[in-house]
């Protein structure tokens, strides 16, 4: 069997950048165990595989260790890959998953914008340890649907952490996303994910959906514009609807090629 498989950077217009995800095209779905080897293989913070269904298609993410319920950064690569590189002749694609219902991603002249669900933090928490986890105390510490969310003071913070991985991977969430006001931006987050094998994801999408409403309330704004300040770093345009967020980006195209199986 041969999978057309595509490597894009994500939240960027500049390879090298971003964040990097694979897309494999199927014409059906394979064993999840040939899923996961391929995203395995690949070793990217997630792969995504889809097949059309109609005028929609059906949409998965593994990471190299798990299957995940959102990503938004390989629906940003899997949206470009349909528009640009196989000519999608509509302005928006439909893409159906198993857990996070059904996304729609429109094609705004190269800028594709994500409709998401909203998931805004739900709670403030002991903030005790994490100062030793993440390597500097935070200002407030907040649950949310799958992540841990915290809050610093400043953009220089969140870029010099320098966390504890294993201690974190250790955390029952998916993974510990943390923010700050920006000094060029509405604001600024990393995302760590050690407990899915992703120990510093270079821009989450997915995250977006938790920061997007905290950061709109706190700002009292519902345009914002964002940068995750990882070492490869990445831009994401966001605005909260109510129950649903926007997520826009650009993407870059590194790699075109064949799976062989």
């Amino acid at each position: 069997m041969r999978v057309p498989i595509y490597q894009v950077d994500a939240f960027t217009s500049e390879v090298f950048s971003g964040n990097p995800a694979a897309v494999c095209l199927l014409t059906e779905w394979l064993p999840d165990s040939t899923l996961q080897a391929i995203a395995a293989e690949n070793n990217l913070s997630e792969t995504a595989f889809i097949v059309q269904a109609g005028e929609d298609f059906e949409l998965r993410w593994f990471t190299p260790l798990t299957e995940v319920a959102l990503c938004g950064h390989a629906t940003l690569a899997a949206a470009c890959v349909l528009f640009e590189m196989r000519r999608w002749p509509g302005k928006a694609i439909g893409f159906k998953t198993r857990k996070s219902g059904k996304l729609m991603v429109e094609n705004k002249g190269g800028l594709f914008e994500m409709d998401f669900p909203s998931r805004p933090p739900n709670g403030e928490m002991h903030s005790g340890g994490f100062a030793e986890m993440l390597g500097a105390p935070p200002v407030k510490v907040m649950s949310s649907q799958e992540d841990i969310f915290v809050v610093f003071d400043t953009e220089k913070a969140v870029r010099e952490l320098k966390p504890d991985l294993s201690a974190l991977a250790g955390l029952d969430c998916r993974g510990t996303i943390v923010t700050a006001r920006g000094e060029r931006s509405d604001f600024v987050s990393r995302f760590f994910a050690p407990a899915v094998g992703v120990d510093e994801d270079p821009v989450c999408g997915s995250a977006h959906c938790v920061l997007t409403p905290y950061w709109a309330e706190i700002l009292g704004k519902k345009d914002l514009r964002a940068l995750q300040v990882s070492s490869r770093g990445g831009e994401i345009f966001c605005r909260d609807r109510g129950e649903r967020v926007s997520i826009a980006g650009r993407c870059a195209l590194y790699l075109e090629g064949v799976i062989s199986i």
